[in-house]
This record gives C-alpha cells, structure tokens and sequence, in this order.
C-alpha cells in the first residue's frame, strides 16, 4: 500500500484540529462547575424520558406536562416505598451497633483516663480565676478574633447550604424544561451541524446513545444484584450492619474497583463485633472476606458475561486512566460515564485514525 503523503494542508488540518480538541477540553474544564448542572439534569431527563412517554402515549396522559409531573410522582414514591422497606432494618443495625460502642468507649475511654482528662478541661475551663483573667488582659482580642472566625465559618456554611439548594432546585428546573422539549432537543441540534457533516455526527450521537443505554442498564443490574447478595452473605454470618453495608457496596459497584472502598468499613465492623462478642477478629474478617470472594466469583463469572457481555473489554491500567481523566473534568458523573465513553473513543480511534 503506497504511502500517504503529508501536505502543508494535510499538516495545518491536522495541527488545527489538535488545537481544537486541546481547546474544546480547556474551555469544558473552565466551565464545568456552570455546565455539570445542565450535565446531570439532562442525565436525569435521559433516564426519565422512557418513563414519560409511557405516560404520555401509552397511558393516554395526552399533556407533556401532566406527564412529567406523575413520572416524578412515580420515582419520588418508588424511592420512598424503598426507603421505607430498607431504613427500619438499617435503624435496627444503627442501635445494635450503638449498643456495641457504648460498653467498648466506655471502658476504653475509662481506662485511658481520657474521661478525667476531659473533665479537668472543662473545669479549667470554666474556672472563676482563669475568665477573670481572660477579660483583664489582651487575650479578649484574641477571643473576639476565634469568634468573628467561628461566625464568619457558620455564615460560609449557611450560604454554602442555600446556594446547594439553589444548584438543586436549577438542575430540577433544567431538567423539566429538557423533558419538556426533549424530542426538538434531541433531534433538532443537528441543523446546527454543516449538512455534509450531520451523517458523521448523527452516527456519533447514536453509537454514544447505544452505549450509555447498554452500560448505565446492565451496570445499574449488575449493582443491584450485588448489593442484595453482599447484604444476604453478610446476614448469614450475622455481620454488623448487613443490609446497609451490603447496599453501600453495591451502591459503589456502579463504578469499577470502587467496591474496594468496601473493605474500610468492613473492617472497622469486624473490629467493634469482635471487641464486644469477644470472638476472633480474623475469624469475622475471614467470614466477611469469604462473602467478598462468593459475591465477587458470581459478578464475575456469570452476572459481568450475562449482562454487560464484552461491551467494555478495557484493560485495568486503561480503566484506572480513564476514571481519572473523566473524574476530574466531571467529578463523579464523569466516574459513571468514564467507561462507554472511553470505548467509543478508543473504537472511533481504531475506526478513523487505525483504519481497522
């Protein structure tokens, strides 16, 4: 096969294009905290938008607004039935818990001499002689000075607290308005692209929205799954917090090798039980680790194939990469996306630059 020869106009194409990209990705990374809103409300639209329709069109709801506001009726409730079937079991597990760190903190605290310690403190504190002296000298600056600081903290925090509520009211805004035009939306971006390049990036579109749909399904499955066997595996063997930890965990699987942040609490737990039921420490982390190893051996030799198939199929290193450079563009939306968005980039690679 002859070679391709580089022109000075193939060569200036090509820099610009670099440049481009170099420049699209700056401008993403300077804006991302004003588009992250717009970016989560339109991923909640996109996995609502089903929903909608169903009320719409098949359930004869004729109005869109109608529509939308029993699809977030729908969740809300779906959410709150769930919470109400999972939260008394996990209160159930909090007070168990509770009545094993209070003997443990109690006589722990006691033989330290911590208690004394503390209460010394206070009394030092508090003493007649030391706020007479506080007030004579110039250490009243200083007192006045810690708490302007401390108000100055509450305020930053309270402001801090309204504009979270604020950021969550606009991403419910942005996504009601997205669900509220979603098919001109959807459809109608692409006249903003030159007519001779809308097949490219229509294809683009698509291959991107087939891949979000085959990993945010399967991954979503696959979580659920794998919290309610950790949290099965962990009430048979009677461990701490089992629903709770065995959700949390399932929870994290929705990011890859995150379920490894798992192990942290796992551990502390095992250390409380051992500590109160006096039964070995390794023995209980032996169990806990054998319902990692059970659980895991099932993800990974039947529910990862059956499920998700080979529609990542990424090497570790280029996995652990990927999560890097998506988590610090787009914070933890970008760990979600990291992997079908990676892929499609590596298959176009392969596809335009490789010519596979």
């Amino acid at each position: 096969m002859p070679e391709k020869k580089i022109t000075f106009d193939s060569f200036i194409r090509s820099v610009t294009l670099i440049l481009l990209i170099i420049g699209i990705g700056l401008l993403i990374n300077r804006l991302s905290s004003v588009l992250l809103p717009f970016f989560i409300a339109w991923l909640l639209a996109y996995m609502l938008y089903p929903l909608v329709c169903f009320l719409q069109y098949r359930c004869r709801l004729r109005n869109r607004i109608v529509s939308i506001v029993a699809a977030l009726l729908i969740v809300v409730g779906a959410i709150t039935g769930l919470m109400f079937l999972i939260v008394p079991p996990i209160i159930d597990e909090v007070t168990k818990l509770s009545e094993y760190i209070a003997p443990i903190a109690q006589q722990y605290l006691g033989e330290s001499g911590i208690a004394d310690s503390v209460d010394r403190f206070v009394k030092h504190l508090v003493n007649e002689n030391n706020i007479v002296k506080l007030i004579q000298e110039k250490n009243v600056m200083d007192a006045l000075q810690t708490g302007l600081a401390q108000a100055w903290d509450l305020i930053y925090e309270t402001v801090g607290f309204i504009l979270g509520i604020f950021v969550v009211f606009v991403v419910f805004l942005y996504m009601f308005f997205i669900l509220l035009d979603y098919e001109k939306l959807s459809e109608g971006w692409i006249r903003l692209i030159p007519a001779e390049k809308r097949p490219f990036f229509q294809g683009l579109a698509d291959d991107v929205e087939h891949g979000m749909n085959s990993y945010f399904r399967g991954q979503s499955l696959i979580a659920l799954i794998v919290g309610i066997l950790f949290s099965i595996g962990f009430l048979i063997i009677d461990f701490p917090l089992a629903i709770g930890l065995g959700l949390f965990i399932g929870l994290l699987n929705l990011v890859p090798y995150l379920q490894l942040i798992g192990f942290i609490p796992t551990i502390v737990l095992a250390l409380m039980k051992s500590l109160e039921t006096g039964q070995s420490f390794w023995i209980i982390i032996l169990m806990a680790l054998v319902v990692f190893a059970v659980v895991q051996t099932i993800q990974d030799m039947y529910l990862t194939p059956r499920i998700m198939g080979k529609v990542m199929g990424l090497n570790p290193a280029v996995i652990l990469l990927s999560l890097s450079v998506w988590g610090s563009l787009l914070g933890f939306i970008g760990l979600i996306i990291a992997l079908p968005l990676t892929t499609l980039c590596l298959s176009y690679y392969r596809r335009f630059v490789l010519k596979e």
